[in-house]
């Protein structure tokens, strides 16, 4: 039996209100010896307890309440959270089901619900076609052509599963049982037309493969997320299926949404898992699809179910900084003092201001002398920028600034590239100076913000350091939070530089140079 967390206690999000009916569940389990189990309901990707039977005797479990269950696919779990078997809840909340621990597969039957005795058929005639082919690969083994055994066995076990499920899915159209099923299976094509080679054209199979995916599924119908399948199918589309692109992500995203309705669970429910997705995604320009999510459903009022004003103030602000900061846009220019203008600059007294209004009046005061001073990202004349943000009291920085230096080595003459390195803390400007020196970090344009003019945190997202953005000729983004040691590959996949073959040494090669270190050894 397979082991499953529980979860204590359902989001806010998944309380809904239901009629007061009431629901009266008994499972009759011969031969079990538990005296507890639990009524757990699916939902997305996670499971929640709904109810608990107690002080089981002789294999009588009831689970009853005074208002209706939510409907969709349940499972029955023992008192170590050990699962026994599915079954559906829907409109009739009120049957029993009938089995014997000594084989669950093959007693398994519902009093008074068609729709799991239908469900049971599938689960018995699947179990039993799984043993039967797990039999012959025994009897195989060891057999010269053990092989050919098992592989005949999987044609023909394939064949009558296909049938079955032609004729179940038949048989079940129009119940909650064919929806499941639906989320379940795969789609394939039929008459699928010969590419030149004469082979099946793969090309038109997966288009007509993505095209059909969600072929049947009903996004208004809040069941199918109470379904152990819906998740997987939705989580496969788009980690497997579609391009992983953030442009086509978007579109994906959008035509989803639009087959749900506005504010039902389904909806509530994708939104909010895509959001947060693309929201933590660490692939660089998925941010773009948080920022759409964020625009189109999140600020613009369509998500009043799923996220408080509160939160929807909060990725409003988030997102502000965010869209000026996805691949391809244009940064914004920043007036940094150089390490060469800073002896300067703290004559005047700013990094002894002890306050804004103090920082403000020195600015005002120097303003005309300060002009000539100003260091811009923006007037930085190179292919490539290497915008830089770091604190020099940072181990870590400590460490990648130095290796992008090194390693930028390799490329120098071959690229055309300036490195444009900030430090966040003025304060330090001793140990700053005494860094820059002691590492050999001459080929860098070492600034500061001593005047605190730019919001560094609000323009680049500067919560922690190092930061590194790639920016082209005219300081757009190319790329960005990316390592030291990863710098240098980019910019020569820009430039489409390859890397040269190692070239290995044949053994005549070997050989020689053999020879010619006892030689060398022998004049010594």
């Amino acid at each position: 039996m397979k082991r499953i967390p529980l979860l204590l206690s359902s989001l806010a999000l998944f309380s809904f209100g239901a009629k007061a009916q009431g629901y009266d569940i008994t499972v009759n389990f011969k031969n079990a010896k538990d005296t507890m189990a639990y009524l757990v309901k699916y939902t997305w990707d996670q499971q929640y307890i709904s109810d608990t039977a107690k002080n089981i005797k002789n294999g009588v479990m009831r689970f009853k309440g005074k208002t209706d269950l939510d409907k969709g696919v349940y499972v029955l779990v023992n008192q170590d959270k050990a699962i026994y078997f599915d079954f559906f809840i829907n409109e009739s909340q009120k049957f029993t089901i009938e089995v014997n621990h000594n084989d669950i597969v093959n007693t398994m039957k519902a009093v008074n619900s068609k729709e799991n005795e239908l469900f049971f058929s599938y689960v018995k005639f699947m179990s039993n076609k799984n043993i039967e082919f797990n039999k012959t690969r025994e009897k195989a083994a060891g057999k010269p052509d053990s092989a050919k055994i098992v592989t005949d066995a999987i044609k023909t076990l394939n064949e009558e599963v296909k049938k079955f499920e032609a004729d179940y899915m038949i048989k079940s159209k129009g119940t909650f049982v064919y929806d499941v099923m639906n989320l379940k299976s795969e789609k394939e094509p039929t008459d699928v037309p010969k590419a030149s080679n004469g082979r099946p054209d793969s090309v038109y199979s997966y288009y007509w493969y993505k095209n059909h995916y969600f072929d049947g599924v009903n996004f208004k119908d809040e069941r199918i997320i109470r379904t152990p399948f819906f998740d997987d199918r939705v989580k496969k589309y788009f980690e497997s299926v579609i391009l992983n692109h953030p442009d086509t992500v978007i579109v994906e995203i959008d035509k989803i949404l639009a087959k749900c309705e506005q504010d039902n669970l389904v909806y509530n429910l994708l939104l909010g898992y895509f959001t947060h997705k693309y929201e933590q995604s660490k692939i660089m320009g998925f941010d773009k699809v948080f920022v759409h999510l964020a625009d189109k459903y999140i600020i613009s009022g369509k998500a009043s179910k799923v996220y408080e004003k509160e939160t929807v103030t909060k990725i409003k602000e988030r997102v502000d900084i965010m869209r000026n900061l996805l691949l391809g846009a244009q940064v914004s220019d920043l007036y940094v003092i150089d390490t060469t203008d800073a002896k300067t600059v703290r004559k005047w007294g700013f990094d002894t201001a002890s306050s804004s209004k103090a920082i403000t009046d020195l600015y005002y005061k120097h303003e005309k002398d300060l002009q000539p001073l100003w260091k811009t990202l923006h007037s930085v004349q190179a292919k490539y920028t290497i915008l830089v943000f770091w604190a020099v009291d940072c181990g870590h920085c400590k460490t990648e600034v130095p290796k992008l230096a090194s390693d930028l080595k390799a490329i120098k003459g071959k690229v055309d590239y300036k490195v444009f390195a900030v430090q966040t803390k003025d304060e330090l400007y001793s140990q700053w100076c005494k860094f820059i020196i002691d590492n050999n970090l001459n080929d860098i344009i070492h600034v500061y913000d001593p005047i605190h003019i730019n919001n560094l945190k609000e323009k680049f997202d500067i919560y922690s350091t190092p930061v590194i953005y790639l920016l082209d000729q005219d300081k757009k983004i190319r790329a960005k939070r990316v390592g030291a040691e990863q710098v240098v590959d980019i910019l020569k996949s820009f430039e489409g530089i390859k890397d040269e073959p190692v070239k290995e040494e044949t053994p005549a090669k070997k050989e020689e140079k053999k020879d010619d270190k006892k030689d060398s050894k022998k004049k010594k």
